[in-house]
C-alpha cells in the first residue's frame, strides 16, 4: 500500500511532467515553424534573391544570370521542390507537435521526430562532401543548426513528459 508521502509526491510530480510535455511540444512546434520560415527564405531567394540557397552567392564566381538559362532554370526548379519539403516537414512538425504530442499521441511524437530526422539526415551530409562552390556556413546551415537543437531538446523534453506514469 501507497505511504501518504509516496501519494503527495506523485501528485506534486504530475504537473510538472505536464508542464514538460507542454513545453517540449511548443519547443518541437516552434522549430517546425522556424522549418517553414527556412523554406520560405529559400523560395524567396530563388525569386527575388540571388537565385541560390541561403549563404550562397556565386557558383564559382558565377552569378545565375552567367548560367544557361536551362541550367539557370533546372536549379531554380530544385530550389522550389526543396523549399516545398522544407516548409511541407515544418507543417507536419509543427502540426504533429501542437496538436497531437500535447494530447499525449505517442505516436505524433513519433511521426515528428521521423518526419523531421529523415529530413535532416539525407539533406546536411552533403554539405561536408568535396564541394565546387563556397557557402557561408553561418548563414547557410546555422539557422537549420538552431531549429534543429530547440527540437532536440523539445524532442527530450515531451519525451520525458510522454512516458511519464
Amino acid at each position: 500500500m501507497a505511504t501518504e508521502q509516496s501519494i503527495a509526491d506523485e501528485r506534486q510530480e504530475q504537473p510538472e511532467l505536464e508542464t514538460t510535455l507542454r513545453s517540449g511540444s511548443l519547443l518541437m512546434a516552434l522549430a517546425g515553424v522556424a522549418f517553414i520560415a527556412y523554406g520560405v527564405v529559400f523560395l524567396v531567394l530563388n525569386f527575388v534573391g540571388s537565385g541560390f540557397e541561403l549563404g550562397v552567392s556565386t557558383l564559382d564566381g558565377m552569378t545565375k544570370a552567367d548560367l544557361n538559362p536551362a541550367v539557370a532554370y533546372y536549379i531554380s526548379h530544385l530550389h522550389v521542390a526543396t523549399a516545398a519539403f522544407i516548409i511541407s516537414t515544418g507543417v507536419a512538425v509543427t502540426a504533429l507537435s501542437w496538436y497531437g504530442i500535447r494530447q499525449r499521441l505517442t505516436w505524433a511524437w513519433a511521426t515528428a521526430v521521423v518526419a523531421a530526422v529523415v529530413g535532416l539526415a539525407l539533406a546536411l551530409p552533403m554539405h561536408y562532401t568535396a564541394e565546387t562552390f563556397t557557402h557561408d556556413w553561418v548563414t547557410h546551415l546555422g539557422p537549420i543548426y538552431l531549429a534543429t537543437i530547440v527540437f532536440v531538446v523539445g524532442v527530450v523534453m515531451a519525451y520525458r513528459g510522454l512516458n511519464a506514469t
